[in-house]
């Protein structure tokens, strides 16, 4: 921050206006041991702001990335359904440009392998640049040769100078993450090969909006995107937007695919003008259209607390399902901890027997809910919710039920929503 104020990492204009303020929360993703509970935390301003000249809305870099992601406790093989898109993605470009054993595919951010390990089983060369070393190396294991490093200028021109040119470059749900925005951009466009393909994923800032999603924003996400300011991004960096799909996962998200400006091979496609066209009805170029959503989000708070403590009054037990980062967020915001919510679970061994950052609230190894049979499972990772009411479909036999935060807290019965009810006097 300078004296002045925070300035748009973009267009480095003054932000003066308030999108929402989360109040203060550790690092999501900073399990705690047992022998760290009694130490110091660090906890960090969630104040998000919305640029009005180029409508970026972002949190502050608080925290050096390097901080964050050297090592890291996401691994996305951990999910079922993420795998499945993964596949369902590679398939579908694999056909539509053409990949085969001469081109190379490209990956920023590339986790531990689960979308790179679908093209290198079709013979299509790969390369993962990715900066958490923990989870790099379950990549390597697998076979999916990876740059453990950050993705910036400086790396895409030395892998360009080496001869490492992308044919497919991806940079799925990374943006959002990087606090460094035109470095990480100036990356993408040297590592691109002159006639290949970019495709971006990230979450959809009209979706975040229209469903109240604001537990995902949390201090590994710098910057949440609308597609108006994605395009402007991209257009500013020498990418031409083509095309653009309406995805479902993390609660809405965008695919996004560009290639060189000066490259002309690949007409724009019209989804690209008739989304922008919808975000202009929308306001999203206005004020008026960030304005509103901190009240909804503190009314979603109220009904949380007012569902888990009258629950708790009744002698009924209410446990979590998962421990990702947006749940901490939920978590840290609404004051939630163990004396309403007993513990949690989660499918990632590297994060049972440890503690969720701030509330300190304990994590197990799923097999934990059966083994005590509670009331209530509040499923954190709600974006997974169809893969996880199936999962957990056994808990009927004791009665229990599933319930869920986003976009309002609401018990699910079989899989029709039911409002919470609220507590009695």
């Amino acid at each position: 921050m300078t004296r002045s104020g925070p300035r748009c990492r973009w267009c480095s204009e003054p932000l003066r206006d308030t999108f929402v303020d989360l109040g203060k929360s550790p690092l999501c993703e900073r399990y705690l041991t047992a022998e760290e509970l009694d130490c110091m935390e660090p906890f960090y301003p969630l104040h998000v702001r919305v640029c009005r000249h180029c409508w970026l809305v972002q949190l502050e870099a608080y925290v050096p990335a390097e901080e964050i992601f050297t090592e890291y406790a996401y691994f996305s093989s951990y999910s079922e359904s993420w795998i499945a898109h993964g596949r369902a993605y590679a398939q579908s470009v694999i056909n539509r440009f053409g990949l085969n054993h001469r081109s190379l595919v490209v990956e920023a951010a590339s986790n531990d392998g689960y979308l790179l390990q679908h093209f290198a089983a079709r013979g299509i060369p790969v390369l993962g640049i990715e900066p958490a070393r923990n989870v790099a190396a379950v990549a390597l294991e697998r076979g999916i040769p990876t740059c453990v490093e950050f993705l910036t200028a400086d790396l895409a021109r030395r892998l360009a100078t080496e001869g490492t040119r992308a044919d497919l470059l991806i940079a799925n749900n990374v943006l959002a993450h990087v606090p460094d925005l035109r470095d990480f951009v100036a990356g993408l466009t040297h590592l691109l090969a002159p006639h290949g393909v970019l495709t971006l994923e990230f979450p959809h800032l009209q979706r975040l909006i229209e469903g109240n999603q604001f537990d995902t924003i949390y201090h590994e996400h710098f910057s949440y995107f609308s597609f108006t300011s994605a395009v402007r991004i991209l257009s500013d960096s020498g990418f031409s937007v083509f095309d653009v799909e309406e995805l479902s996962t993390h609660g809405g998200s965008l695919r996004v695919y560009a290639q060189p400006a000066d490259n002309s091979s690949r007409p724009v496609l019209p989804a690209v003008p008739t989304l922008l066209e919808r975000e202009a009805r929308a306001g999203v170029t206005t004020l008026a259209y960030y304005g509103g959503f901190s009240e909804r989000v503190q009314q979603t708070k109220r009904r949380l607390l007012s569902f888990l403590i009258s629950a708790r009054d009744a002698g009924r037990h209410v446990v979590g399902y998962g421990a990702p980062g947006k749940g901490n967020t939920l978590l840290n915001y609404c004051g939630i901890r163990s004396d309403l919510l007993d513990y949690t679970v989660d499918r990632n061994p590297y994060k049972q027997g440890k503690f969720l950052p701030g509330t300190h609230i304990p994590i197990h190894h799923p097999g934990r809910i059966a083994e005590t049979r509670p009331d209530f499972i509040l499923i954190l990772p709600w974006n997974l919710q169809d893969e996880i009411v199936t999962q957990l479909d056994y808990v009927r036999t004791w009665g229990g039920r599933l319930a869920v935060p986003i976009p309002e807290p609401r018990v699910l019965d079989g899989l029709e929503p039911v409002p919470i009810p609220k507590p009695t006097a």
